[in-house]
């Protein structure tokens, strides 16, 4: 199945979490569609995992297939397999890319990857769900330094997680570990996406 290219508007407030990280999506925190603020359903046990599995899955831009694969990956980790999967997603070159605020958003890190700006360990990469190890040194090619869209992503940064070193001058930064559930998401239940791929 292709990646979702709809509303993202929509689909946040469908899903009830903004998906950009910004909350602008949310200010009105109901369903769209003309019922929105009525909606009086009751969910499932099904319904519930199902919501928070796709919450997860579009928050990072994962296709079902590639998410059923890194939830098996996951599962085979030592560790709790649903913060497992939540620290596979965080070590995509993409969403890195996007933490260290090369990009505005994952989808633009996703493009910035895809059109070879990104290099690791000094080496092009242009697969966005290349996994990055601890240690891997994440950084922009000579050439792309001057990009207005990137220096205009780097000055809106508002906040660079713990686990990531960024060096300024060299424009490059350092996965120096992987992250704590703390420093995750706390709007996903991942022991429900676990239950759904048990069921």
């Amino acid at each position: 199945m292709a990646r979702y290219t709809g509303p993202k508007f929509k689909l946040s407030r469908r899903l009830g979490i903004s998906l950009s990280g910004t909350g602008k999506e949310l200010k009105r925190p109901f369903p769209p569609g003309q019922h929105g603020p009525n909606q009086r359903r009751k969910v499932s046990n099904y319904g519930m995992q199902l919501a928070e599995k796709q919450k997860l899955r579009h928050m990072y831009g994962v296709g079902e297939k590639q998410f059923r694969t890194l939830f098996g990956r996951a599962q085979k980790m030592q560790g709790i397999a649903g913060e497992n999967l939540m620290f596979l997603l965080e070590s995509r070159l993409d969403n890195l890319v996007y933490r260290l605020g090369f990009a505005n958003s994952r989808a633009g890190a996703r493009q910035l990857v895809s059109h070879g700006h990104i290099t690791v360990n000094g080496q092009k990469v242009n697969i966005a769900s290349y996994m990055v190890n601890t240690g891997d040194v994440v950084s922009l090619r000579e050439r792309s330094r001057s990009l207005s869209s990137i220096k205009e992503a780097l000055e809106n940064r508002s906040h660079l997680p713990g686990y990531l070193e960024y060096n300024d001058a060299a424009m490059e930064g350092k996965y120096i570990r992987l992250p704590e559930r703390a420093e995750l998401s706390q709007d996903i239940d991942e022991k429900q996406i676990v239950e759904f791929y048990n069921r």
